[in-house]
C-alpha cells in the first residue's frame, strides 16, 4: 500500500476514533473494506503501520491496531483482539470482527465484546452508544446473529442505563430496538411514552410508544388515562391521534371522541365512530345535525356525513356544499360525493377550474373512473394539453411556416439513425465480405 494511501486511511481512523458515539456504522465497516483491500492489492503498509512489530513499549497505537484488526491476514486479526479490550475506541472494529469469515477470529472477537458489555457498571452504557449501531448493521451478514443476541440480551437484562442511552441514539435501528426493550421492561412512564409518540421523527417508534400508552391506559395507577392520553389526542400524526380516540373509551372518556368526528384524517373520524357506536351513540345524526350548523360547521364533516350516510338522503345535501365560499367545505363535499359515489361529471366538471388547488385535487380524484369516456368539451379549456405533432414524409424537410404548427420556429428533427439491429447486420455482412 503507498504512504499516501496510508495516511488517507490513518486519518479516517483518526476521525472515527475522535467521534466516538457519533461516528457512523457504514464508516466503520466501509473502513474494515478499504484497509483490507489496500493491505491486500497494495502492497504491506510502512513498517510503523504493521502489527504485531512494537514500537518499545510492548502495546500497538490505535492507527496499528485497527489495521490489524482488518488486514487480510485471519492471524494477525486473531492476535490483534487480545489488545482491542484495552482500546476502546476500537470496540466497533471487534463488533465487526465478530461476524468474520475466519472461525477462531468469532470466536475471539465475541469473547472480547461479551466481556466488555458485562463489564462493571457504567461502563457497558458508554460502549453501548457507538456499538449498538454497528452490531444492527452487520446482523444481516451470515455470522453476524451472534453479537445481535448478545446485544439484545444485554439491553432485555443488563443496567437500564445501557437501554436509556440508546434512546436517542441517531442511528434508527438503535431506536427501535432502545425503545421496545424500554417497553418490555418498564423503563418509561406513560407521559415519556406520549411525548415520545407525538415527538419521535420515526413512525415505528411512534406506534410503539403510542401503544404502549394504550394498554397503560386503566392501569391501577391510572396515570395514562389522563396527561398522556390527552397528548395523544394532540399530536399531529393521524394516526397517532386515531390511538388517542380509540383509548377513550377504555379510559371512561367515550364522550370526549364526538369532536373527532369531524377530524381531517379518516382513520380518527373512523376511531371515533366506533368509541361512539360503543356507547351507544349513533354517529349520523350527530353529522346531519352538524351539517346543518351553517357557518358553524366544522370543514371536513360532509366528508364524515359520507362515510355512514346514505346516497338518497345525504348526496343532495353535499352537492350544496360544492358551491360554499370555504375551500375546506367545498373540497371536503367533492370527497363525499366520491365517497357515496352519487358523481355526476357534467355537473362537477366546472370544479376543475375552482381557484382553490384542494378543490381542483378532489375533483381530479372524484372524475378519475371517467377519465376514458369524460366528454372534452366539458373540461376546462387549460386543463387540455396540446398532442405532440406528427412527422410525416421527409424528416430532413423544414417544417411548415403555417401559423397552425405547434412547432413553429423550432430546429428540425434530426433524420432517423437507422436501427440497431440493422447496423449490427451491415457490419457483420462488411467482416464477412472483407477481400482477403
Amino acid at each position: 500500500m503507498h504512504g499516501s494511501a496510508f495516511d488517507e486511511i490513518r486519518h479516517r481512523i483518526a476521525q472515527l476514533v475522535a467521534g466516538g458515539d457519533g461516528a457512523d456504522a457504514d464508516a466503520w465497516t466501509a473502513l474494515d473494506g478499504d484497509i483490507r483491500r489496500a493491505l491486500r492489492y497494495g502492497g504491506p503498509p510502512p513498517a510503523p503501520a504493521w502489527f504485531p512489530d512494537g514500537d518499545g513499549t510492548g502495546r500497538p497505537g490505535v492507527e496499528r491496531l485497527a489495521v490489524a484488526l482488518c488486514g487480510p491476514d485471519g492471524r494477525i486479526r486473531e492476535a490483534a483482539l487480545a489488545y482491542a479490550s484495552d482500546t476502546p475506541a476500537l470496540l466497533p472494529l471487534v463488533a465487526i470482527r465478530c461476524a468474520d469469515w475466519a472461525g477462531p477470529v468469532r470466536e475471539r472477537a465475541r469473547a472480547v465484546l461479551g466481556a466488555e458489555l458485562s463489564g462493571p457498571p457504567g461502563r457497558p452504557a458508554e460502549a453501548l452508544g457507538a456499538l449498538a449501531p454497528v452490531i444492527l448493521r452487520v446482523a444481516g451478514r451470515r455470522h453476524g446473529d451472534a453479537a445481535h443476541e448478545l446485544l439484545v440480551q444485554v439491553l432485555r437484562e443488563g443496567p437500564e442505563a445501557g437501554v436509556t442511552a440508546l434512546l436517542a441514539s441517531r442511528d434508527r435501528r438503535v431506536r427501535r430496538l432502545a425503545h421496545r426493550s424500554a417497553v418490555d421492561r418498564g423503563l418509561l412512564s406513560p407521559a415519556q411514552l406520549a411525548a415520545t409518540a407525538v415527538t419521535d421523527p420515526d413512525v415505528v417508534v411512534q406506534d410503539l410508544c403510542a401503544d404502549a400508552v394504550l394498554a397503560a391506559v386503566g392501569a391501577d395507577d391510572g396515570t395514562a388515562g389522563g396527561a398522556p392520553l390527552t397528548r395523544l389526542l394532540g399530536a399531529r400524526q393521524g394516526r397517532i391521534r386515531a390511538a388517542g380516540v380509540t383509548g377513550l373509551r377504555k379510559a371512561g372518556r367515550a364522550e370526549e371522541a364526538e369532536p373527532f368526528l369531524y377530524d381531517r384524517s379518516a382513520l380518527v373520524r373512523a376511531c371515533a365512530r366506533w368509541v361512539l357506536r360503543q356507547t351507544g351513540t349513533e354517529p349520523l345524526p350527530l353529522y346531519r345535525a352538524a351539517c346543518a350548523a351553517g357557518d358553524g360547521m366544522p370543514d371536513h364533516a360532509p366528508t364524515g356525513l359520507a362515510e355512514c350516510g346514505d346516497r338518497a338522503t345525504d348526496a343532495p345535501v353535499l352537492w350544496e356544499f360544492t358551491g360554499d365560499a370555504r375551500p375546506r367545505v367545498r373540497a371536503a363535499a367533492v370527497a363525499g360525493l366520491r365517497v357515496l359515489d352519487a358523481v355526476r361529471p357534467g355537473r362537477l366538471a366546472p370544479l376543475l377550474d375552482d381557484g382553490s388547488p384542494r378543490v381542483v385535487r378532489e375533483t381530479r380524484k372524484a372524475l378519475r373512473p371517467w377519465a376514458d369516456h369524460f366528454p372534452v368539451d366539458g373540461l376546462p379549456r387549460r386543463a387540455a394539453v396540446a398532442p405532440p405533432p406528427r412527422i410525416e414524409g421527409d424528416a430532413t424537410a423544414p417544417p411548415p411556416e403555417d401559423g397552425d404548427s405547434p412547432r413553429r420556429g423550432t430546429a428540425a428533427p434530426a433524420a432517423p439513425r437507422a436501427r440497431g439491429r440493422m447496423r449490427r447486420m451491415l457490419g457483420f455482412r462488411g467482416v464477412f465480405h472483407r477481400p482477403r
